[in-house]
């Protein structure tokens, strides 16, 4: 009986992985079409937009257009992750969990150009190799093979963060925004408690 409550801990943590998961599986397929759209309708994405101060590096468009696909696929795993993975829309504001769950992204966005540009750069040693994929068609496309090793690179890192972070606020202070060990008595806990006992918000909002 000592290790139920335990157990019941890891598989909501389990469960909570598996629909992060496959709200990020839905994300990649929105980033990757996202990125699509905006490469089609671009320039070619090796051109350079500005030159970096003090280095011989540029910014060059698909910088900028896997930006674009990462800032449209955020807010689609946002709402997602929102209302089903972690089930906080009742407790909290749209922006006051949007601009957290940003934040990270864009840490996550940072890292993945510095390994898109090491994987798009013709001189790094873990550059994609043009031979096969020469951008001929869409499957040998330099830039969608390099899009989605970043994705599933940064994809981890992502949840640690939003677990700990983004939505960690509202569930200390809603704890019934998930659900708690069951006593040893069978009994959730949270259900003992009067009506009236139950934790509310700051605003006084259940």
């Amino acid at each position: 009986m000592s290790q139920g409550p335990r157990f019941a801990r890891r598989r909501r943590e389990l469960g909570l992985f598996l629909r992060f998961g496959l709200v990020g599986a839905s994300g990649v397929a929105v980033n990757l079409v996202a990125l699509v759209v905006a490469k089609r309708l671009g320039p070619h994405p090796e051109l350079p937009v500005w030159g970096l101060p003090l280095s011989d590096f540029n910014v060059r468009w698909y910088h900028l257009l896997s930006t674009f696909a990462f800032l449209v696929a955020n807010l689609w795993n946002f709402q997602l992750n929102r209302s089903w993975t972690f089930r906080t829309t009742k407790h909290a504001k749209w922006w006051a969990e949007y601009w957290p769950f940003l934040a990270v992204g864009l840490l996550g966005q940072l890292l993945g150009l510095v390994l898109l540009t090491l994987l798009m750069h013709p001189g790094s040693v873990i550059s994609l190799p043009t031979g096969l994929l020469d951008d001929s068609s869409g499957l040998r496309t330099r830039l969608y093979w390099g899009q989605l090793a970043v994705i599933v690179v940064v994809t981890p890192l992502s949840f640690v963060l939003n677990r700990l972070w983004t939505f960690a606020a509202v569930r200390a202070n809603h704890p019934a925004v998930l659900p708690v060990p069951v006593g040893a008595g069978g009994e959730d806990p949270a259900r003992q408690a009067h009506p009236d006992e139950r934790v509310q918000d700051p605003q006084g909002l259940r």
